[in-house]
């Protein structure tokens, strides 16, 4: 495994390649094995996801930070790519959002995304958002930029001033936050193409596009991502949608007839790939020989013996 610092500079990398990189999202350490195996170059920690699959609740702020630590630290543990981690408005002020970069940081972030909402925050394609005063974000990016340790750790400012306020002042705040240090911006969801393209225009440097399936967003090819360039175009959901609709489906078939009806399955040699179950027995046994390697390389020493 890659240090979490390697990982840091492999996202910076990246970023810095100009090229769209497709950021899909995973909302645990599972779906993320998935992202990694697929062959994609990062993987998203969605703030959504987690809420939706941990606590089985809709995306409105009522994720904690300790909670979202946690699974940022079990993903890294198990996977070899960057991953982007949302922070949402960084759970509070501009010392509380030092804390959580600083807290995410260590638990394996390579980029730590911060929003401009009201806290509790809402889904960014929700309707009834709320954003903070510029003055009062700009003290968060710069809190957040402080604290990290790694300077190869992006900060990524997003702003849904597009609901609020309209596209002039979201592209006037994005420029803000790139001015007090932000790596990367995020305008959230622009609601045409030519919006997207007005963004592209008149944000200068690595921007993210959100995807989202049934959102505001309407999604160019990537040849017109790559042209208009975003660094990152992000599927924070896909995957957790469309396991959604295959679980939903697997247990209808299975209420209605068998297990065997429940539709297509991963082998048990697949599933068990995915966990590296090979490699954690390799390990079992390496360790299982482990006093006795030692024991013999003593000489005149047997296993068994004093």
């Amino acid at each position: 495994m890659s240090s979490y610092a390697q990982m840091r500079a492999r996202m910076r990398e990246i970023v810095d390649s100009g090229r769209t990189v497709v950021v899909p999202g995973g909302p645990n350490a599972l779906t993320t094995r998935m992202i990694e195996e697929e062959g994609f170059e990062a993987s998203y920690v969605t703030g959504a996801g987690i809420a939706n699959t941990y606590l089985g609740m809709p995306d409105i702020g009522l994720l904690s930070l300790s909670e979202l630590a946690m699974h940022v630290q079990a993903i890294s543990n198990v996977v070899d790519i960057p991953l982007i981690v949302d922070a949402d408005t960084g759970f509070g002020n501009a010392m509380n959002t030092w804390h959580t970069v600083r807290t995410l940081e260590h638990a394996g972030a390579s980029a730590i995304q911060i929003e401009d909402q009201t806290f509790p925050k809402r889904c960014g394609h929700f309707e009834g958002k709320s954003i903070v005063p510029l003055e009062e974000m700009l003290e968060k990016v710069g809190a957040a930029v402080d604290a990290r340790s790694d300077p190869n750790l992006l900060i990524v400012a997003r702003t849904d001033a597009r609901a609020t306020h309209g596209l002039a002042d979201a592209i006037e705040r994005g420029n803000a936050f790139r001015d007090a240090g932000a790596d990367i911006v995020f305008v959230e969801a622009p609601q045409s193409q030519a919006e997207i393209r007005t963004i592209a225009a008149e944000v200068p440097g690595p921007k993210v596009l959100n995807l989202v399936q049934g959102g505001k967003t309407p999604e160019p090819t990537r040849a017109e991502m790559q042209e208009l360039g975003f660094s990152i175009a992000l599927y924070a959901n896909l995957p957790l949608i469309v396991s959604i609709r295959a679980v939903r489906s697997a247990l209808s078939s299975l209420a209605d007839g068998s297990a065997d009806e429940a539709g297509p399955f991963v082998s048990w040699t697949e599933r068990q790939s995915l966990v590296r179950k090979d490699w954690f027995d390799s390990k079992s046994d390496e360790y299982a020989r482990g006093p006795a390697r030692l024991l013999s390389d003593e000489p005149g020493l047997r296993l068994g013996e004093a």
